[in-house]
């Protein structure tokens, strides 16, 4: 491979020239005067990398010119220019794509395996960043990119919007009067969230890998090696890549890490976790294999605090409720056995508001609603899940220090080791 190909830090962009350690702040390019200099009234910049079907749906929203796209599938790349119009660039190389001056904010929609690397890489290049889901791989990749985006002065956005927008699945209502009630303890305390088919969540199992892959000449147009980048080398098969990469563990979760971010973050905010994660994580399923994700039964979550989140693979529980405590429950279609409910939610005040436009944010300098820090927890609990799901058996994990008491088994999935020459 060569150096422009195999090293993370290319010319190590903007942060050349930086001590170790030291703490950057690096002012978008719009804030400044001088050369190239763009008043805060003009449209914000940005790059897509990786443009596949997720990311050929993100090439335009409001508030922000695409100037560049990138993706290591030429038929991908050639189809994003086509759609994107003149004036966009293409490459193949994201470190390209964050050397560029005139660029604000990346989106990055490739699979989940390279979101940490180039999330910490965009925001020492001075990007803003509006990442995917889920955040991260790994627990590990997701603190090194928290600790980036702060050191960095960078606005950060991962795409899961339930928290504080649209319907939340079958429950058939935003998540605000949920989370009313719940501020207010018209529930009770601790509580208990099931998510599960019966309370309107599909776990997506069909995200499954396959164990009988023959290996297959790799196309012209892909270079596959790059697609890999930090995960370890597997030969190459059509379904590891592009469409079905989810159901392998080098690269994502299954339907944990296709939905769970979805699932999981408006819970997490729910019952006011956004700054710590499970204490107890146990799961119910079958053997897994080391390559190819597989089903699960159950998985158990709990906090410090007895507030518990049961995953309900099986549909186990034909009458679950969504949320209950020990004063009330509020179950799918936004059903609830408190009396005189809606006039007591009516008379309570509203949750704090949250900054919902990224365009908006990144011009104020102000946290997105879902950032780096209650995105990492969120993304905690996929990652959480998925390591009890493939050591099957009960985890201990410590929040504030991030790591799982005295057992090095599990802690060896916080930071899975990255194909050389990529590291964070």
């Amino acid at each position: 491979m060569s150096e422009k190909k195999g090293s993370v830090s290319r010319r190590r962009f903007i942060k050349k020239g930086f001590q170790a350690g030291a703490a950057v702040l690096v002012v978008p390019r719009f804030v400044l005067g001088g050369p190239g200099y763009t008043p805060p009234s003009d449209q914000l910049t940005k790059a897509v990398i990786g443009v596949g079907e997720m990311g050929k749906a993100h090439l335009s929203y409001p508030g922000a010119q695409l100037l560049a796209v990138c993706d290591v599938d030429e038929n991908h790349l050639k189809t994003a220019l086509k759609l994107a119009g003149p004036g966009v660039k293409g490459y193949k190389d994201f470190r390209e794509v964050l050397e560029r001056k005139d660029i604000d904010i990346v989106h990055i929609s490739t699979p989940p395996h390279w979101h940490g690397i180039i999330s910490k890489e965009a925001a020492e290049a001075g990007k803003d960043i509006w990442c995917e889901k889920p955040m991260t791989r790994t627990i590990g990749e997701g603190k090194e990119v928290v600790e980036a985006v702060q050191r960095n002065g960078r606005i950060f956005r991962l795409n899961t919007w339930f928290r504080f927008k649209d319907p939340f699945y079958g429950l058939g209502t935003p998540v605000k009067p949920i989370k009313k009630a719940v501020m207010n303890r018209l529930l009770g305390w601790p509580l208990k969230v099931t998510v599960s088919g019966v309370t309107g969540f599909d776990w997506k199992f069909y995200w499954r890998g396959r164990t009988d892959l023959i290996p297959q000449p790799v196309p012209k147009e892909l270079d596959y090696n790059f697609w890999i980048g930090p995960a370890p080398y597997k030969p190459y098969h059509p379904h590891r890549v592009h469409t079905t990469f989810r159901g392998y563990w080098d690269y994502d979760g299954g339907g944990l890490g296709d939905m769970g971010m979805h699932y999981l973050d408006p819970v997490q905010y729910i019952l006011e976790k956004d700054c710590t994660s499970p204490v107890e994580i146990e799961a119910d399923c079958p053997q897994q294999h080391p390559d190819a994700c597989r089903t699960w039964r159950r998985i158990e979550l709990k906090y410090t605090d007895g507030c518990q989140v049961i995953l309900d693979g099986e549909n186990r529980d034909k009458k679950a409720p969504f949320i209950e405590g020990p004063e009330g429950k509020i179950f799918r279609g936004f059903k609830f056995d408190i009396v005189n409910f809606e006039q007591k939610l009516a008379s309570f005040p509203d949750p704090e508001l949250q900054e919902t436009d990224f365009t908006k944010a990144v011009r104020k300098r102000k946290k997105f609603a879902l950032n780096e820090e209650n995105g990492h927890r969120s993304c905690t609990l996929v990652n959480l899940s998925k390591i009890a799901v493939r050591l099957n058996r009960p985890l201990k994990f410590d929040p504030d220090e991030q790591v799982f008491i005295r057992d090095s088994q599990a802690n060896r999935f916080l930071d899975q080791p990255m194909r050389a020459p990529w590291h964070m």
